[in-house]
């Protein structure tokens, strides 16, 4: 219920669009900093941010190489989610291409046998199945996160849940099972419908909790896959993960909250420095995103020639910026920062026409 309270909320919040590209950048170099320092990256969450732009820090290239891939993997997560075909085996080898080796290329899984290693005793925490047998189980987890989806009977944070739960399982390469584990559920709450606008991450809450991260991945009897691994109890790593869903999403929409309402008071000195006219022509763009000289002229009600006047002195002063070069139908759009005025939770007051 925290998680459905939370996403409707920030799915009705009137965010503007730098507001939104803000927020999203800030939630994907948190998700890669968090992600990557998992598993061992040095980096902070600033260095990350410099790493990013550019900056170099000698005797740590890997940590470099790591949150670039890891950047493009999100990225690519995001553009897959765009798509209305179901989640394909590619698709995870290809975000594993992009976390190890920076390249959208499918990888191919281990051809041979990995194990999970207490970092401090050595000692074997999991052993996975063999080599011979990931193919068959990434088929299956595929198959089954597809019918899933298209069916709908569980909620998507359980599916999400379960599809981590199985890929950490069959740990089908020999490095990056993690943070592909975590790509793979954003891929799947994105399409699901729980994207939250880009602007969360669930790896922060992973990150801080890290020992009951791996404590709720831990099932099952025994360390091998063989002897209970695959028929055990996952339900702590369901309840883990629901409870960081939940956490992250609540701080998300606070944060989304504090920002809508600064973009609201933002917005409001906007659109008292337009003058009547501006203001009704806003109410046009907020039905087309784009409009015609004629089309403005019969929306205000003004000659072709006056408005060709008014347009180009309001691309003057930033109000417009022309959409079509063409001399015959030139056509124009609102300049970035008045996009967020012709929201359609946003409202216009009229004013006065003198």
């Amino acid at each position: 219920m925290s998680i459905e309270a939370a996403r409707q909320a920030i799915d009705d919040l009137p965010i503007d669009v730098g507001m939104l590209a803000s927020l999203r950048e800030t939630a994907r170099l948190a998700a890669t900093h968090y992600s990557t320092q998992i598993e061992g990256n040095r980096l902070s969450e600033a260095q990350v941010r410099e790493a990013l732009a550019g900056a170099r820090f000698p005797g740590r290239d890997r940590d470099e190489r790591e949150v670039k891939n890891y950047y493009k993997a999100l990225g690519q997560a995001e553009q897959l989610a765009r798509l209305t075909s179901p989640i394909t085996e590619d698709d995870i080898r290809s975000l594993h291409g992009l976390v190890l080796e920076g390249r959208v290329s499918p990888t191919p899984y281990r051809d041979g046998q990995n194990v999970i290693r207490d970092s401090v005793s050595g000692d074997i925490v999991y052993m996975p199945p063999e080599a011979g047998d990931v193919p068959g189980l990434m088929a299956d987890l595929v198959a089954w996160i597809a019918g899933e989806m298209q069916q709908g009977e569980l909620p998507a944070p359980i599916l999400a849940a379960l599809a981590h739960n199985q890929y950490a399982t069959v740990h089908p390469y020999y490095d990056g099972n993690g943070r592909t584990a975590r790509l793979l559920t954003t891929l799947i709450l994105h399409k699901s419908g729980y994207g939250l606008k880009g602007i969360y991450n669930l790896e922060e809450y992973y990150a801080q909790n890290l020992g009951d991260y791996y404590r709720a991945l831990a099932v099952g009897p025994s360390h091998n896959y063989y002897m209970g691994r695959a028929q055990a109890d996952v339900t702590a790593f369901v309840a883990y993960f629901c409870a960081g869903m939940a956490v992250s999403f609540d701080a998300v929409r606070s944060q989304a909250v504090k920002s809508a309402r600064r973009g609201a008071e933002d917005q409001s000195s906007l659109l008292r420095q337009l003058d009547p006219r501006q203001r009704r022509l806003l109410l046009l763009f907020r039905v087309q995103g784009t409009a015609t000289t004629v089309e403005i002229a019969a929306h205000l009600g003004l000659s072709p020639r006056t408005i060709v006047a008014l347009c180009r002195a309001w691309v003057s002063m930033g109000f417009l910026l022309p959409h079509d070069p063409s001399r015959k139908n030139r056509s124009y759009r609102l300049a970035p920062e008045y996009e967020a005025l012709v929201a359609d939770d946003y409202p216009i007051q009229m004013g006065v026409d003198r």
